[in-house]
Protein backbone atom coordinates (compact mmCIF):
# COMPACT_ATOMS: atom_id res chain seq x y z
CA UNK A 1 0.00 0.00 0.00
CA UNK A 2 3.23 2.10 0.34
CA UNK A 3 3.30 2.98 -3.34
CA UNK A 4 -0.93 3.30 -3.99
CA UNK A 5 -0.02 6.04 -0.82
CA UNK A 6 2.95 7.84 -2.88
CA UNK A 7 0.74 7.56 -6.08
CA UNK A 8 -2.48 9.12 -3.76
CA UNK A 9 0.38 12.05 -2.32
CA UNK A 10 1.63 12.42 -5.82
CA UNK A 11 -1.96 12.63 -7.86
CA UNK A 12 -3.07 15.61 -5.02
CA UNK A 13 -0.12 17.47 -5.45
CA UNK A 14 -0.54 17.18 -8.97
CA UNK A 15 -4.05 18.35 -8.45
CA UNK A 16 -5.14 15.43 -10.91
CA UNK A 17 -8.69 14.45 -9.93
CA UNK A 18 -8.99 11.83 -12.46
CA UNK A 19 -6.24 10.29 -10.95
CA UNK A 20 -7.83 10.36 -7.55
CA UNK A 21 -11.17 8.81 -8.53
CA UNK A 22 -8.78 5.86 -9.87
CA UNK A 23 -6.24 5.62 -6.93
CA UNK A 24 -8.90 6.14 -4.09
CA UNK A 25 -10.85 2.97 -5.91
CA UNK A 26 -7.97 1.25 -6.11
CA UNK A 27 -7.15 1.77 -2.40
CA UNK A 28 -10.89 0.83 -1.41
CA UNK A 29 -10.31 -2.27 -3.80
CA UNK A 30 -6.98 -3.36 -1.24
CA UNK A 31 -8.59 -2.25 1.51
CA UNK A 32 -8.78 -4.77 4.82
CA UNK A 33 -11.96 -3.56 6.05
CA UNK A 34 -15.18 -2.54 4.89
CA UNK A 35 -15.24 1.03 6.86
CA UNK A 36 -11.64 2.17 5.24
CA UNK A 37 -13.21 0.76 1.84
CA UNK A 38 -15.99 2.65 2.01
CA UNK A 39 -13.64 5.86 3.25
CA UNK A 40 -11.95 5.59 0.53
CA UNK A 41 -14.68 4.93 -2.06
CA UNK A 42 -16.29 8.21 -0.91
CA UNK A 43 -13.34 10.23 -1.92
CA UNK A 44 -13.39 8.48 -5.31
CA UNK A 45 -17.07 9.65 -5.74
CA UNK A 46 -16.83 12.98 -4.30
CA UNK A 47 -13.80 13.41 -6.87
CA UNK A 48 -15.65 11.42 -9.89
CA UNK A 49 -18.67 14.01 -9.05
CA UNK A 50 -16.67 17.08 -9.10
CA UNK A 51 -15.32 15.97 -12.23
CA UNK A 52 -19.18 14.80 -13.60
CA UNK A 53 -17.95 11.24 -14.50
CA UNK A 54 -20.10 8.22 -14.74
CA UNK A 55 -18.30 6.08 -12.86
CA UNK A 56 -19.12 8.35 -9.71
CA UNK A 57 -22.86 6.14 -9.89
CA UNK A 58 -21.09 2.80 -9.91
CA UNK A 59 -19.21 4.47 -6.75
CA UNK A 60 -22.28 5.54 -4.99
CA UNK A 61 -23.71 1.91 -5.63
CA UNK A 62 -21.10 0.50 -4.18
CA UNK A 63 -21.32 2.52 -1.05
CA UNK A 64 -25.37 2.04 -0.86
CA UNK A 65 -24.51 -1.80 -0.75
CA UNK A 66 -22.73 -1.36 2.38
CA UNK A 67 -25.08 1.28 3.84
CA UNK A 68 -23.23 4.28 3.49
CA UNK A 69 -25.10 5.67 0.74
CA UNK A 70 -28.46 5.94 -0.28
CA UNK A 71 -29.73 3.75 -3.35
CA UNK A 72 -29.87 5.20 -6.49
CA UNK A 73 -33.07 3.17 -7.23
CA UNK A 74 -35.00 4.78 -4.47
CA UNK A 75 -34.52 8.34 -6.15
Amino acid sequence: MSDLNDRLLAAHAAEDKCALVDLYTEAADQAADIDSACFYLTHAMVFALELGLPVANDLRRRLAQQGRETDLSEN
